[in-house]
């Protein structure tokens, strides 16, 4: 799993990318995210439904902008998000909080988090195919630190190696 969580900090692995939507409720500013949510990409407000829907742009803040906010509790139709990624959960703050004229829904492409590898044992990893020589060459690399550190320059050198051909093929 050691190698999952790294692939995941070196950038967006675009078989893990999602897209949800979360029912916003008048008076209601924040809502949390799906688990394995590690962050989110875009975010849309979406009124209406079929033929009648529109999706319209919410523009994705920091927390020093929203902190800026005065009035905090001020309703109206969401034009904003705040994302707070917290070590247990991800939690979307709108802005201005949702009021009651219209059914609001927040759509969004997330970046989920990859399945435990240890899943893989008994079920399908995680993983399309083209990444399954990176995890072998990088677990070499990592179990070498332990017993043969002699090898692990050349081992790490093959993994850097592998994941690159993974993630130029992951982007195409």
């Amino acid at each position: 799993n050691i190698l999952t969580l790294e692939w995941q900090n070196r950038g967006l692995n675009l078989w893990t990318i999602e897209a949800g939507t979360q029912a916003l409720t008048a008076g209601t500013a924040t809502y949390t995210l799906p688990a394995d949510t590690i962050d989110v990409i875009e975010l849309t407000l979406r009124t209406g439904s079929g033929v009648n829907q529109t999706d319209t742009n919410v523009e994705r803040i920091s927390v020093s902008t929203y902190s800026q906010q005065t009035n905090k509790n001020t309703q109206g139709r969401p034009t904003q998000a705040f994302i707070q990624r917290l070590a247990t959960s991800t939690t979307a703050t709108v802005w201005p909080v949702p009021d009651s004229v219209d059914t609001y829904t927040l759509a969004f492409f997330r970046l989920r988090g990859i399945e435990s590898i240890s899943e893989g044992v008994t079920g399908t990893a995680d993983m399309p195919p083209r990444f399954v020589p990176c995890l072998a060459a990088g677990l070499a690399y990592y179990i070498s630190m332990k017993k043969r550190p002699e090898l692990t320059q050349q081992l790490k050198l093959i993994y850097e190696d592998e994941i690159q051909r993974a993630l130029v093929e992951n982007g195409q």
